[in-house]
């Protein structure tokens, strides 16, 4: 007779009962801020999507009449708002959580950190000034008047 090998297998590995950080204060508010963006940007860019693009003719009517016309309301200003800046935080907090898990050295981490957070707050800061600024009877007098007819 052959001797049997006995051959134990091992317990699988256990997840923690939740995935939520135990570290700092700060770790704790980014995770939650993450899935409430994720929330609110769900319904945000959906409404967006269904508002631009496919209700009242669709894409074509998008031009710069368009915009006007949407931006004249604080309503539909704050909702692109609200979109921009949502958006750009959910992304640079993702891609925060990218570099911390995959850069290395110190001081690679430090860099990409650094740029991500001066691009991301350049961005949210260029975004606004164009929301809050912006003047369709200006802009069409000195820009696109000629093009399109204002």
């Amino acid at each position: 007779m052959a001797a049997v090998e006995e051959r134990t297998i091992k317990a699988p590995v256990t997840r923690q009962q939740s995935n939520r950080p135990t570290g700092s204060s700060i770790d704790v508010w980014t995770w939650f801020f993450m899935r409430i963006s994720g929330i609110v940007l769900l319904f945000l860019v959906l409404g967006h999507f269904t508002i631009v693009h496919l209700i009242g003719g669709g894409v074509d009517r998008v031009n710069f009449a368009f915009v006007a016309g949407r931006w004249s309301s604080p309503f539909w200003q704050t909702w692109d708002w609200t979109m921009l800046f949502l958006g750009m935080l959910h992304g640079a907090n993702g891609m925060k959580v990218l570099i911390n898990d995959y850069v290395r050295k110190p001081g690679a981490r430090a860099a990409l950190k650094s740029s991500l957070y001066t691009m991301t707050f350049v961005l949210i800061l260029l975004g606004t000034l164009i929301i809050v600024s912006f003047d369709p009877t200006r802009l069409c007098a000195k820009v696109v008047g000629k093009v399109a007819g204002c």
